[in-house]
């Protein structure tokens, strides 16, 4: 099931990334429409597009997918229910794929839900406490997006059909489309996870880890970005940009922060993941949305292999996901390591990696723009966070001593697992100059000081110096005074967010459910009700049955009486 999966989806993405090649050389977009039925004059259509940028980014997510199906046979060797694991997995694919090529929202909602559904079966498919929690708090963050897309649809219904791109341009003056496009930012925001819904996307870690490195690199997360992307003539219409800036910003400045503090490698990847899903919002937002799209590319190659690597580690030490047991790894798993730093480079923008082409023309885009210096900062210190997490990252895992069992051995001689990592190892390193060529064919001329032009480098430097320094501090409770213990704690758990979705929401409505329920329905309500009237029934039927039982006259005269009543209305 493994082999033939991969064989498919591998040979598939190569066939749909040349044709996607080939529609971008020649700007060539096919639209089809299937008419399903009609209703009150509204055709539901079943509606596909293929441009070069549904091809490519579908290729992308076919090749990560088949890599990760191989990569699934040895990591989930153990798993006795294997066949049922990859078909989720394809399913998820699937769905995805209805997403990415739906230029109408029906068929969006099919691909949305689907996502939605098919992950939380993924995120609880090791059927614990700890994995229901996390599967029930992304189900439920995501059916917010999933609610303002069906609004959204119904408010669409004015337009007579659902196929968005028709009525771009007849947006300016449409105050239908202003809440339609409002719906669609908050839909996008829940599947992309940003503030005030980040705390699932950490909690989805949950999963087996090839469902991480394929979720939350290329398909579920990038989902809400790049049906922004889809609708950016709206956005910038109507003037959204604005705020969905600076909750972008917002949200990678708060996921860098949070993931210096972290100790579990996998959440660690997941907030790296959350920052740079900002970064994707924030230069979207302003209106940049080739850049974003190149960079969702790019940083999808690199994750899933950072991904890749980090599940080859929990693998070999027995699934201990602590950096804290890490330590000289590269003495023992020399090709996990290479390309571990080589994705983890990649995330920081070292010139030449992948990452780099996308997310340095990001920064020096800001610089260009007419942005404040809030956000100015934002971006390039969430940039200096990035290479500071990914510093501490190294420093824990590959330097030192090893901290785990003294009589412990590992190594990476799995065959699949290194021809997965090798497979995006090469994309993670020349695919971002290949997709340069490809979607700018003529570069970006940005003119700059040469201060500005050396900021981004700058940044890594001093925050991977700043990574080595969180690295040798002791976060121990003995250290800091209560203020700074506050700000430690407060920074490390996401800005309280975990807790400000669910037991802050949760407790009121459950406490005041619980005091009704025991008030009402289990006390007066019972009192009055069921338990009260069979109470007060047996009551008078003993005491009737002693009256009777006692006095046998008074039953013969109450029989008489009633006799006496049946006769009178008898003869009336």
């Amino acid at each position: 099931m493994c082999s033939l999966s991969f064989f498919s989806l591998f040979l598939s993405s190569t066939f749909v990334f040349i044709l996607g090649i080939y529609y971008l050389l020649f700007d060539y977009s096919i639209f089809i429409e299937w008419e399903l039925f009609s209703l009150n004059g509204s055709m539901v259509v079943m509606t596909f597009i293929f441009d070069w940028m549904s091809l490519i980014f579908m290729s992308f997510v076919m090749y990560i997918s088949s890599l990760v199906i191989y990569y699934s046979e040895d990591y989930m060797s153990v798993e006795m229910n294997i066949n049922r694991f990859i078909m989720i997995v394809l399913m998820f694919i699937l769905s995805m794929g209805f997403l990415i090529i739906s230029p109408n929202l029906i068929s969006i909602l099919l691909g949305w839900d689907g996502l939605g559904l098919v992950s939380y079966c993924l995120v609880i498919y090791y059927q614990n406490v700890k994995s229901y929690s996390a599967g029930m708090l992304t189900a439920l963050s995501n059916r917010i997006g999933d609610v303002a897309i069906l609004i959204s649809i119904a408010w669409m219904l004015n337009f007579g059909g659902w196929n968005y791109i028709y009525y771009y341009d007849f947006i300016s003056d449409s105050f239908e489309m202003k809440v339609i496009t409002m719906l669609i930012v908050l839909a996008a925001m829940t599947k992309s996870a940003q503030i005030p819904f980040s705390s699932w996307l950490p909690a989805a870690m949950a999963a087996p880890t090839p469902v991480s490195a394929l979720v939350h690199s290329s398909t579920l997360v990038t989902a809400g970005v790049y049906l922004l992307i889809r609708f950016s003539p709206m956005l910038i219409v109507y003037n959204y940009g604005w705020f969905l800036l600076l909750i972008g910003c917002m949200t990678m400045f708060m996921a860098g922060l949070g993931a210096n503090f972290e100790f579990d490698l996998k959440k660690i990847i997941a907030l790296s993941t959350l920052s740079q899903l900002g970064l994707m919002m924030s230069i979207l937002s302003m209106g940049y949305l080739k850049l974003a799209f190149f960079h969702l590319l790019s940083h999808a190659l690199f994750k899933a292999l950072l991904f890749m690597c980090a599940g080859s580690m929990i693998h070999n030490l027995k699934d201990s996901q602590d950096i804290r047991f890490m330590g000289s790894i590269v003495n023992f798993m020399p090709l996990t390591s290479v390309c571990f730093n080589v994705s983890s480079l990649s995330l920081c923008g070292i010139p030449f990696l992948a990452g780099f082409y996308s997310k340095d023309l990001i920064l020096e885009m800001v610089c260009l723009s007419w942005v404040n210096c809030l956000i100015f900062f934002l971006y390039f210190i969430s940039t200096g966070l990035t290479a500071s997490y990914s510093f501490r990252l190294f420093y824990y895992s590959m330097s030192g001593d090893n901290n785990f069992y003294s009589s412990f051995s590992f190594d990476d001689k799995s065959y699949y697992i290194s021809f997965g990592m090798l497979s995006l190892l090469f994309v993670a390193v020349f695919g971002g100059s290949f997709l340069s060529w490809l979607i700018f064919p003529i570069p970006y001329m940005i003119v700059l000081p040469y201060y500005l032009k050396l900021l981004t480098m700058f940044t890594v430097v001093l925050g991977s110096y700043l990574g080595y320094c969180f690295s040798n501090m002791n976060f121990s409770n003995d250290l800091f005074s209560l203020n700074l213990l506050f700000i430690v704690s407060f920074s490390g758990s996401m800005w309280f967010m975990p807790y400000l979705s669910t037991g802050f929401i949760s407790y009121l409505p459950l406490k005041i459910g619980y005091y009704s329920s025991k008030s009402f329905d289990y006390g007066w309500g019972e009192l009055f009700g069921g338990q009260g009237l069979y109470s007060l029934f047996i009551y008078l039927i003993s005491y009737i049955q002693c009256w009777y039982d006692s006095n046998f006259k008074v039953y013969l005269l109450t029989f008489i009486f009633w006799m006496f009543v049946l006769l009178m209305l008898f003869f009336l």
